[in-house]
């Protein structure tokens, strides 16, 4: 292959490298957006947080359903890929699980909304769902089980009902500022641990 050939592929591939990026700024700015003012929040919103056009929004996602959709899968992508280095980095498997757990909120919080925006589209949301519970149940079981065998937590628990137990207490979090999600969901966390 001659030099043209190499600087080529070099441009293409940080050409490919700079949109990832900057989908992934969109990607990151839509969910912050999200967490504050719900999936119908305006482009313009998402568009000045990205520090772009709204145009460059509309031409990676031509629907809301689609920035949804790469939303929800951005988010469900960070808190599964968390779940590892958070190990290796916190103190203990007992704060390693808090702080995911602290993920996994602001993560369902995000995702409220997200079944008005597929309305239309139940097979779509069938398929957002098996991939999250795909993705995060194992992250979660092995949160569990560190803490668990590190004898910091119950032995007896199950990956599943526990994240069914948060996503219930996250239920109705955007309707009423009174209701703390996350303080409740710390104390179920909490109770988690071995007496003694």
């Amino acid at each position: 292959m001659n030099d043209t050939g190499q600087n080529s592929a070099s441009a293409a591939g940080s050409k490919r490298k700079d949109a990832r990026r900057n989908q992934q700024t969109l990607l990151d700015a839509a969910a912050a957006v999200f967490v504050t003012s719900g999936v119908e929040a305006p482009v313009r919103d998402i568009a000045a947080r990205a520090g772009v056009g709204v145009g460059t929004i509309y031409r990676h996602f031509p629907s809301r359903a689609d920035l949804v959709i790469a939303v929800y899968r951005h988010q469900v992508d960070a808190c599964a890929e968390a779940g590892p280095a958070l190990l290796t980095s916190s103190p203990s498997a007992f704060v390693a699980l808090q702080r995911w757990v602290d993920l996994f909120v602001d993560f369902l919080v995000t995702k409220h909304g997200l079944a008005a925006a597929l309305q239309t589209d139940n097979a779509g949301f069938e398929t957002l769902h098996a991939y999250f519970l795909d993705r995060l149940l194992p992250v979660c079981a092995h949160l569990l089980d560190a803490a668990a065998a590190a004898g910091e937590i119950r032995s007896d628990l199950d990956a599943y009902p526990f994240m069914r137990g948060i996503g219930n207490l996250c239920i109705g979090a955007d309707n009423d500022p009174r209701y703390d999600a996350r303080r409740l969901v710390a104390l179920l966390v909490a109770g988690l641990r071995r007496d003694g």
